[in-house]
């Protein structure tokens, strides 16, 4: 067997954060969700059964949390900055997919959220 591509998957993470541009974002926050699709070779951890052959979850979500905790204006932003640290973090990682969801975005209308998707690759 041979494992072509692979990707760790992390769906509809979410927070209550304080981004945003109004002052009212940043006083009351609001709620996101965050997933994320990153490509990196674990045909190791196929094999091995070894969480050190691969790239742990929990580890991901500990720096997105952090991330989430540190107040930005934009989602396009925050959504850089989380892919640029997980790139430094974890230098296998060859390309990532994120999508940041502002679940209640104040903008007058009934949704179900507002936000940014992005595909990253290495420069």
């Amino acid at each position: 067997m041979k494992c072509e591509s692979s990707y760790i998957l992390l769906r509809s993470l979410r927070f209550h954060a304080f981004h945003g541009v109004e002052a009212q974002e940043r006083l009351v926050g609001n709620d996101y969700e965050i997933s994320l699709r990153l490509k990196a070779d674990v045909s190791r951890a196929v094999e091995s059964d070894k969480v050190t052959d691969t790239i742990n979850y929990a580890e991901v979500y500990q720096l997105v949390n952090k991330t989430m905790s540190e107040p930005v204006d934009l989602v396009e932003h925050l959504a850089g900055v989380v892919g640029e640290r997980l790139f430094q973090r974890w230098p296998q990682i060859e390309a990532i997919d994120i999508q940041v969801v502002k679940l209640n975005p104040p903008m007058g209308a009934d949704c179900q959220g507002a936000g940014v998707e992005l595909h990253l690759t290495k420069l």
